[in-house]
């Protein structure tokens, strides 16, 4: 009772504490999907795609709140202060990793976990109770996401790096002065703030970047659909194929982070259901990862190539790699050549992991078709000639590439499923078949995952 009595924020000042919030949100989000598909370090790339879906998600929640007490969404597509989307600007802009990660991981997530603290400290659990739900939400993940950020530093970030941003660092202290913290309501100070990073406009960069770990990435020497639906293939083999179209996946979550970057004007909800399946596709990702390593292959002696993410990223237009993604997706849902027989191959392989992989690959290709439908198609036509379009792409954005990697002297398209089943066979104790051994079908006449596109 006495909690109620003494404790509370009129409407006025919680909506203005939540503004904010949602502007800090909603940046961030723009940050990390705009700056992932150049962000060659693995698991950056896969946590900038989580992070981002967190922030969206609550920009979504926050909104509706706001909505809610009796203050339409005006201005709410615009800063609550110019100093605020200078921090982020010079975040967005950030000249290397180490900057980029110092400033989202020890300015902006830090900054932001403490405003959602003081909020929920001075919010009335009863006059309030939504809004406090939605705070504690949202400072459970942000919480999440400042652990990891913290661990992100000290692995990235060295003594010789944080000297060099040092000063940096301390314009982006200034810049939150000048805003009044997070909240909004600290005093607020009138620093000059020059503009280091921002000074020159952002570009977004949406050619693919990876690490030493991937290596030969123009790579296209192995068709794994092709051996997959092939009935005179045992299953066992097909999950190592499995696998590496999970981890292939990474190219995924590059590639929309394009179309969603760099396409303007979209509801609300467009960018909080795109950004779930960018995260859907980068765990995705990891899944296969973990199917390797639990079937003891060093999955970086594999080239998994981003061919797809550059070809769509580097020349063609938001909407049609949209097109090509959705085409993709619809090709997915056929009972013979899609998730349902993956799934069905990894229960007869009696492989309980490559199982439990396909099963929620399988759900989550089922709500990305939903999605494509809802926000590609509505917007296009019939869902008809909406496939047929992300048919038409992919010639301008994809196959006729194949062999202009290996004439530019990029790759030699080498087969390394010889390689890569011998080694498997050394984990599971038996002796390689030949005539499985012995497969050798590449992408030269055939799309991954696209397989009526021909040439």
């Amino acid at each position: 009772m006495e909690g109620a009595i003494d404790c509370g924020l009129t409407v006025e000042e919680a909506v203005g504490r939540l503004k904010y919030t949602h502007w800090a949100l909603r940046r961030l989000h723009a940050i990390f999907i705009a700056r992932l598909a150049a962000m060659p370090i693995y698991e950056l790339k896969m946590t900038f795609s989580l992070h981002g879906h967190y922030c969206i998600e609550h920009v979504d929640g926050i909104f509706a709140r706001v909505r809610e007490m009796r203050h339409p969404p005006f201005g709410m597509d615009v800063a609550p202060h110019e100093a605020l989307d200078f921090f982020f600007d010079e975040i967005q802009n950030a000249g290397d990793t180490e900057a980029l990660v110092l400033g989202l991981y020890e300015k902006a997530i830090p900054q932001l976990v403490a405003a959602v603290r003081d909020q929920l400290e001075v919010t009335n659990r009863l006059y309030e109770h939504p809004t406090y739900r939605k705070l504690r939400h949202l400072l459970v993940e942000l919480e999440d996401v400042e652990a990891y950020g913290q661990q992100a530093i000290a692995c990235l970030v060295d003594d010789a790096a944080r000297a060099k941003h040092a000063d940096w660092l301390e314009l982006l202290d200034q810049s939150v002065a000048n805003f009044g913290s997070f909240t909004g309501t600290e005093a607020k100070t009138e620093h000059a703030l020059a503009a280091q990073f921002s000074a020159t406009p952002y570009v977004y960069d949406g050619k693919p970047q990876r690490d030493e770990r991937f290596r030969d990435s123009y790579n296209m020497g192995v068709n794994p659909e092709a051996f997959m639906f092939r009935d005179d293939m045992p299953v066992r083999p097909k999950t190592l194929m499995m696998s590496f179209k999970r981890l292939r996946e990474i190219d995924v979550p590059e590639m929309m982070s394009s179309i969603i970057t760099e396409t303007e004007g979209k509801p609300l909800g467009y960018y909080v259901d795109m950004t779930r399946q960018l995260w859907d596709e980068a765990r995705h990702a990891m899944m296969g990862e973990i199917g390797f390593v639990v079937n003891g292959i060093d999955w970086t002696q594999i080239p998994i190539n981003f061919t797809w993410s550059l070809e769509l990223n580097t020349g063609l237009k938001p909407d049609e790699r949209h097109a090509i993604l959705f085409s993709i997706e619809q090709g997915l849902m056929g009972k013979e050549t899609g998730k349902e027989k993956e799934w069905e191959l990894a229960v007869a392989s009696t492989d309980r992991v490559s199982e439990l992989i396909q099963d929620y690959d399988w759900a989550d290709e089922i709500l990305h078709a939903k999605i494509g439908r809802d926000w590609f198609v509505k917007g296009f036509g019939t869902q008809a000639e909406a496939v047929e379009y992300g048919q038409q792409c992919v010639y301008r954005g994809f196959l006729q590439r194949v062999s202009a990697y290996k004439e530019a002297g990029l790759t030699e398209h080498r087969n390394w499923w010889p390689d890569l089943y011998t080694a498997a066979c050394e984990h599971w104790g038996v002796e390689p078949d030949a005539h499985v051994l012995a497969y050798d079908e590449f992408y030269d006449t055939s799309a991954p995952d696209l397989p009526t596109a021909k040439v």
